[in-house]
C-alpha cells in the first residue's frame, strides 16, 4: 500500500512593529485575558482574511473624493 502524503499549507509571515509602550499593552491585555499576542491578533483580523479570499464587494473599495470643490474648473468662490 501507499503512503497517502497530506498537503501542505501554504503559511505567509507578516511582520510589524509595536513600540514598547504598545508591547507592553499588548501584554498585559492577553495575561488579564488569558490569551496570547498572536491569538488575539488573528481573532482581530479574522474577519479580513477569512470574507474576502475570493473577490471583495464592490462597498468596500474606495471612491473618489466625493468634494469636488477643489477641483480646477475655473470658477471662483466667493467667500465673503
Amino acid at each position: 500500500m501507499r503512503k497517502v502524503r497530506s498537503k501542505k499549507n501554504a503559511f505567509k509571515t507578516v511582520t510589524f512593529k509595536l513600540s514598547a509602550k504598545q508591547m507592553k499593552s499588548l501584554k498585559n491585555y492577553c495575561k488579564a485575558r488569558k490569551t496570547t499576542p498572536i491569538k488575539l491578533i488573528k481573532k482581530s483580523i479574522r474577519n479580513y482574511t477569512e470574507n474576502f479570499s475570493e473577490e471583495v464587494p464592490p462597498k468596500y473599495y474606495v471612491t473618489a473624493n466625493q468634494l469636488d470643490i477643489f477641483e480646477e474648473n475655473n470658477q471662483e468662490l466667493d467667500l465673503f
